[in-house]
């Protein structure tokens, strides 16, 4: 009998990273940004070392940085503060900034962890025959099983640093 080697988490998301690229053609195309990709600042990285075209941001995108920021969550500001720096960069790169969709609906919200608002942004891409921009591994291993054109960027994971704690032993 064969034994089958179980794979960790860790091992299962690198085989899955290994056809994704981060690779882009520095012609103007279509982008579409995804929730994910905002956070991490990938888009104005991206613009300054040459993607140009035209990028729209869904409105799924802005509704689910929009609800992070009202949570209080720091990730939620982060987004909306990429994307309001694209407005400022624009003036020195070929780029366009498009808003496009449909927000969320009661029911897209609700099941959002099981990625109908990541099935928004991946329509927007479908319907404008455009590349996705994820930082997301599952959502970009769904666009390419749809056929999507993806640029995968793997974020940087901060380690968090160990907290020892002391106290003093009774006597």
């Amino acid at each position: 009998m064969f034994k089958k080697k179980i794979k960790t988490s860790q091992e299962v998301k690198q085989q899955a990273r290994k056809n994704l690229s981060a690779n882009f053609a520095k012609t103007k195309k279509i982008y579409v940004l995804d929730t994910s990709a905002a956070i991490s600042k990938f888009i104005s990285k991206l613009i300054k070392k040459g993607l140009q075209g035209k990028v729209i941001i869904p409105n799924a995108v802005m509704a689910e940085l929009e609800n992070m920021a009202n949570k209080g969550k720091e990730e939620g500001f982060i987004g909306l503060d990429e994307i309001a720096n694209l407005h400022k960069i624009k003036t020195n790169f070929p780029i366009q900034i498009h808003f496009q969709g449909s927000r969320p609906n009661e029911m897209q919200i609700r099941y959002a962890k099981s990625g109908e608002i990541d099935s928004v942004i991946r329509d927007v891409a479908i319907l404008n025959s455009a590349t996705l921009i994820t930082a997301d591994l599952v959502q970009a291993k769904t666009s390419q099983a749809y056929n999507i054109p993806v640029i995968f960027l793997k974020p940087k994971t901060v380690k968090e640093k160990k907290k020892f704690l002391f106290w003093k032993r009774k006597k």
